[in-house]
């Protein structure tokens, strides 16, 4: 994939979860929340101060993050569904 953000933006291709219960109910698909967990594709250089210093971002390519419900905007990118969000958008790192 070709495709690079800009500024502080993070390109993001979410985890699908579980399709079932922990008692082994089978979830349908109209019944699912999006996933709210993911991995990152691609960041941008980061964002600039005022004095035109880069602020260098605190994620990388690979990274699992937590995300919030309503965070960013879907696009399709080669056939793959991702998700472009900003940085401050990312809830946390998981380790």
């Amino acid at each position: 994939m070709s495709f690079t953000p800009l500024h502080d933006r993070v390109l993001v291709r979410r985890i699908e979860g579980d399709e079932t219960t922990k008692g082994g109910l089978i979830i349908p698909d109209t019944a699912k929340e999006k996933p709210q967990e993911g991995e990152v594709v691609s960041v941008g250089a980061g964002g600039r101060r005022e004095n035109g210093e880069r602020i260098p971002t605190d994620v990388k390519s690979g990274d699992r993050i937590l995300f919030g419900k309503w965070s960013g905007s879907e696009i399709e990118l080669d056939g793959e569904d991702l998700v472009i969000m900003k940085e401050s958008d990312i809830l946390g790192v998981i380790a």
